[in-house]
């Protein structure tokens, strides 16, 4: 939309003041509440909800609550804009999040540079051998060595000068050897009028003869490039917002449309190449599950960088209103700064502003969202990557959200102990009190040889080192520090589960569909060819983790299910397995 289209955007060359006292009138609110209806308006800074939440007011019957906002807002509204833009597109829908925004994907794709050997081959297609055709062509023509034959020759080498300065990555032309070489040197020969030695003419027969039997091939096609491919998928993207993502992806990654094909001269029905189609699809706005579901969110790695979204979308969907809904997330998504990461203070200054502050109680209580999104990422984490511990950027993230879901409980994130001091982290003993309390008794107690009566009491002592020193012992690494020996980090997060036990107690974590599904993914992970040993492992241990909260009939399934799997497993992958596959069956008798 064009901002300057008086009859779209009635704001259009408004300064703030103006735009301010232009909304508050009868015609600007019926503008204000056809945005709000449509959600075609995009906020670039949070305080752009402000007028949009006074007209919400005044329609939902509050009519102190809005004009007590305006009065708030008045002393700033000289310069500061309160107003939102319209646009074209509908705000996102408030349970919506993306790996990557429309200008992200651009970027990323905008550094990507052409294949240096891909364009010589396509300069040698397009320019070199229909040029070498032409040589060929001339020296065989019935009046060779008549004046117009010369003259056309000429022109010929004319053209090869203009051709050789400004095609430059193909150099085949330039090798003497080559059949083209050596014809553009006979007619240059011819031309200038001087008679080419025997050698000369043998090479010239024989290269007419090559050059002949080659033009008879089948030769490849003439197919565009990635780096043009991209062009035209950049100029897709542009259509849309840059700081947003795109509900439908599909147009984006659609081959090469007849209409684009008139208009950039690439073939229609052209594919777009498989690394372009990677980049554009992280722009997708949906569900998170359904991201996860397709593949966008490929590890819980890049699950932690989409995780702020998360408690947006929590935060918003608290609202009983959709055009409200709507709003609220879109303010949180305008918010200044880094969208990819989160920051509590600042999250609490978004909804502490009079516009928030105006909705009263009809904002969602904050502990409860954050206590939804904490949860809800933990669950997805566990049912989409069963067999991958939780990488630090979560386990950051999960931290963060403790604070305003008031819970108790910090989450353990490496490293373990400080690399300088040796002192070791102040969260061990709770992490290892939370998995010594839910464990004890369990396959995992048994399988690891854990006594977790022992490691109960050093937690409730608050007695860090202790537990550090117990976990030296284990690894039979005895006065090795925790800060650097990664068996005894190993034995660490083996009794501590690495947060496993902190998101079932603190964090209600209970998968949909049973602690035996995740079992089952964790030993595909830690079975899969190609699984490194520390991958294999930390699978391995979550495997148990989660055979421990299996009802005794499900544990059983679950271990015949094993057992069954393991009989087909390669025979590398059956012995890699066959002794931590006989201390799990012996735990479990």
């Amino acid at each position: 939309m064009n901002e300057n289209d008086q009859h779209l955007n009635p704001l259009a060359g408004m300064s703030p003041g103006e735009a301010f006292a232009h909304c508050l009138t009868d015609e600007g609110l019926a503008w204000l509440r056809s945005l709000l209806d449509s959600g075609r308006y995009a906020l670039r800074a949070p305080e752009e909800a402000a007028l949009l939440t006074v007209a919400w007011l005044l329609r939902d019957g509050d009519t102190r609550a809005a004009w007590e906002l305006v009065e708030e807002l008045r002393p700033s509204a000289g310069e500061v804009r309160f107003a939102p833009h319209p646009c074209d597109l509908p705000s996102p829908d408030a349970g919506a999040v993306h790996r990557r925004t429309v200008g992200e994907a651009a970027a990323l794709l905008s550094r990507r540079k052409a294949n240096p050997d891909v364009e010589a081959q396509r300069e040698a297609l397009a320019v070199w051998r229909p040029f070498e055709d032409e040589l060929l062509v001339h020296r065989l023509r019935a009046d060779a060595h008549s004046a117009p034959w010369r003259a056309d020759g000429a022109a010929l080498l004319t053209r090869y000068r203009s051709l050789a300065a400004a095609h430059t990555r193909c150099t085949r032309h330039l090798d003497p050897r080559s059949n083209a070489s050596v014809l553009r040197r006979a007619l240059e020969e011819d031309v200038a009028g001087r008679e080419l030695p025997p050698r000369e003419a043998g090479l010239v027969r024989r290269a007419v003869t090559a050059a002949a039997a080659k033009r008879g091939r089948n030769r490849q096609p003439d197919r565009p490039t990635h780096h043009e491919l991209t062009a035209l998928v950049l100029r897709r993207l542009s259509a849309f917002p840059s700081d947003r993502g795109v509900p439908d992806v599909e147009p984006l990654i659609a081959p090469v449309s007849v209409g684009e094909a008139g208009e950039s001269g690439l073939p229609a029905g052209t594919a777009i190449p498989a690394p372009v189609v990677a980049v554009v699809a992280g722009t997708h706005d949906a569900q998170l599950g359904v991201l996860l579901s397709r593949g966008t969110i490929p590890s819980a790695e890049v699950l932690a960088e989409v995780a702020p979204q998360l408690l947006i979308t929590h935060t918003a969907q608290g609202y009983a209103d959709g055009s409200l809904r709507t709003l609220m997330a879109a303010m949180h998504r305008a918010r200044r700064g880094n969208l990819y990461w989160w920051d509590a203070e600042q999250h609490a200054r978004l909804t502490a502003s009079p516009w928030v502050r105006a909705l009263g109680h009809r904002n969602p209580d904050p502990r409860t969202t954050a206590r939804a999104a904490l949860r809800t990422l933990g669950e997805l984490t566990l049912r989409y990557f069963p067999g991958a511990g939780l990488p630090n950027l979560l386990v950051l993230m999960l931290s963060r959200l403790a604070a305003p879901a008031e819970l108790p409980v910090p989450f353990l994130a490496e490293p373990f102990a400080d690399s300088y001091s040796g002192a070791v982290s102040k969260d061990l003993p709770m992490a290892a009190r939370t998995a010594a309390e839910l464990l004890h008794g369990t396959v995992y107690e048994r399988y690891y040889g854990i006594d977790y009566a022992e490691v109960r009491d050093l937690a409730i002592a608050q007695d860090p080192d202790g537990i550090a020193k117990l976990c030296a012992v284990r690894a039979g690494r005895v006065g090795r520090p925790l800060a650097s020996d990664p068996a005894v980090i190993e034995q660490a997060k083996i009794l501590t589960t690495f947060n496993l036990a902190l998101l079932v107690r603190y964090g209600g974590v209970a998968p949909q569909a049973g602690w035996g599904s995740l079992a089952r993914g964790a030993f595909t992970a830690a079975t899969r060819p190609g699984a490194t040993a520390k991958r294999s492992a930390c699978a391995w241990r979550q495997l148990l983790f989660f055979l421990s909260l299996c009802r005794a009939e499900e544990q059983a399934a679950v271990l015949a299910w094993i057992d069954a799997q393991a009989g087909r497993l390669p025979a590398r992958s059956a012995a890699r397995v066959a002794l931590p596959l006989a201390g799990l069956r012996l735990a479990a008798a």
